[in-house]
């Protein structure tokens, strides 16, 4: 390994940490799950809500065999691991990490219930943003830092 390789931990933590809270904050809309089917306003343009969605993103492929998405999802998640142990910054590792976690955070629902669980939802006036769940958050977030890193990870020379 050379000297400016960066932990793969660091994507690995990010991972399991996406992971983690995705899956703690969808068991507890689960077992709120007939309080949130109504849906409860938190303010203004946000309510927690309860919904199963068996497509992938704002409903696409929805009715798709359940297995298919898992599949295809798995086979994300092992080319994201593999790009995870390549990467040569930090940012990138997290990204990756945060990808992984959510989108396994996904699976495991696809798994469970054949669906997934969405509780975040966002409108405003009576438009309301496809609910969704922190696994998208997590995965949306690492897109974008992939998307900034190679002017976030820039290195600058240090002035003397």
């Amino acid at each position: 390994m050379s000297l400016n390789k960066v932990s793969p931990m660091i994507g690995v933590f990010a991972a399991l940490a996406a992971f983690a809270i995705d899956q703690i904050t969808k068991a507890i809309v689960v077992a709120n799950a007939v309080t949130l089917s109504a849906g409860i306003p938190v303010f203004p343009g946000f309510n927690l809500v309860f919904y199963r969605n068996d497509g992938v993103t704002f409903g696409m492929l929805g009715g798709a065999p359940w297995w298919s998405l898992i599949a295809f999802a798995l086979a994300i998640c092992v080319w994201l691991g593999v790009m995870l142990f390549r990467a040569d910054n930090a940012v990138e590792t997290l990204a990756y990490g945060a990808i992984i976690g959510g989108a396994l955070g996904n699976v495991i629902d696809r798994v469970r219930y054949r669906a997934v669980t969405d509780f975040l939802d966002f409108y405003i006036g009576t438009t309301h943003w496809p609910a969704f769940n922190m696994a998208d958050v997590f995965v949306v977030s690492g897109v974008g830092l992939l998307l900034a890193a190679p002017w976030i990870s820039v290195r600058r020379p240090i002035k003397s």
